[in-house]
């Protein structure tokens, strides 16, 4: 693979777009709620799980800019990334909360309650943000071009 150390942003540092408004917030969070529960429904049921950041991609250009005819890729990248986010908890939480349940049925802990789950869940997404983001210099900014990161890759030509 060639190396491309120049980091280009898509959008320059000098332009000021709306990216974090209130819609891109509630329309992502929306996502994630629907994205996690299927997620996890198709976890638990199946033992696998799908990646939801191209359908949260989509349905995010769709809405706001065919319904909303506004044309703003930051708010588009906001609401996949907090979609894509919201099914990733899911599947840290389904994949590691059943041992919880399992101890509890040999007598080993105590069932937890979804209170329990809540704060469990919390910590746990909380974390990936927090280690993510001194990563995010040596991950994205410093290999860019070199790593090919081909579902961020995919979300950007869809």
């Amino acid at each position: 693979m060639e190396s491309n150390n120049e980091f280009k942003p898509y959008i320059a540092a000098d332009k000021s777009l709306p990216e974090m408004t209130v819609f891109s917030v509630v329309l992502g969070a929306i996502l994630a709620i629907v994205f996690g529960g299927a997620n996890a429904y198709l976890g638990l049921r199946v033992g696998m799980t799908v990646s939801a950041s191209i359908p949260a991609a989509v349905i995010s250009m769709g809405i706001i800019r065919m319904i909303l005819n506004r044309d703003s890729i930051l708010e588009n990248n906001m609401v996949q990334t907090i979609g894509s986010a919201g099914e990733s908890v899911a599947a840290g939480a389904i994949f590691t909360l059943p041992a919880l349940f399992m101890w509890a049925d040999e007598g080993a802990a105590v069932t937890p309650s979804i209170i329990t789950i809540a704060i469990i869940a919390f910590i746990a997404g909380s974390l990936g943000v927090f280690f993510m983001i001194p990563l995010r210099s040596a991950l994205i900014v410093k290999e860019h071009g070199i790593l090919p990161y081909p579902e961020g890759t995919a979300c950007a030509e869809v």
